[in-house]
């Protein structure tokens, strides 16, 4: 994959070069923002705007929450019991939620003791070609979230 190709600055205009070395905003996707907006509402009518910056937060307690909302999502619910919201949208919120505590260091570090999980994943991934080897001409069924429906989703 190549440089990300980026509009052409204006010769005529010096904002257009000083611009262009700062944070590319622009890039994330509004879609993603809006999302996650109606998670930090549903939070902000809950436990009061921005009270992470000042109670702090648990890194654990915000992982741990995004990790229970992707795996729902990702096994076929779309959106949370509890708000009606999308299950991707308070993912996004428990993740912005981390990153602005530490930014403003108010984050409780309290992550596991630290192994060398890279190390850990790339032993393991050794077995994929294996497997697909020991498996090669084999034609199974693969079944995706489309094969759910009418099962009460």
């Amino acid at each position: 994959m190549g440089p990300l190709p980026m509009p052409p600055t204006k010769d005529a205009n010096p904002k257009d070069g000083i611009g262009a070395t700062k944070l590319p905003l622009s890039l994330v996707p509004a879609t993603a923002i809006a999302l996650a907006s109606l998670a930090h509402l549903d939070g902000a009518l809950k436990y009061g705007t921005w009270n992470w910056r000042k109670a702090g937060v648990r890194a654990s307690i915000y992982a741990d929450a995004a990790k229970r909302h992707i795996d729902a999502w990702f096994n076929g619910e779309e959106t949370d019991p509890d708000s009606g919201l999308p299950h991707l949208a308070h993912a996004l919120a428990c993740l912005n939620i981390i990153v602005d505590a530490e930014a403003c260091g108010k984050l409780t570090d309290d992550r596991a003791v630290r192994i060398d999980i890279r190390g850990f994943f790339n032993k393991l991934t050794s077995h994929v070609s294996r497997l697909k080897a020991v498996h090669k001409g084999r034609a199974p069924r693969h079944y995706t979230i489309a094969d759910s429906q009418g099962e009460g989703k």
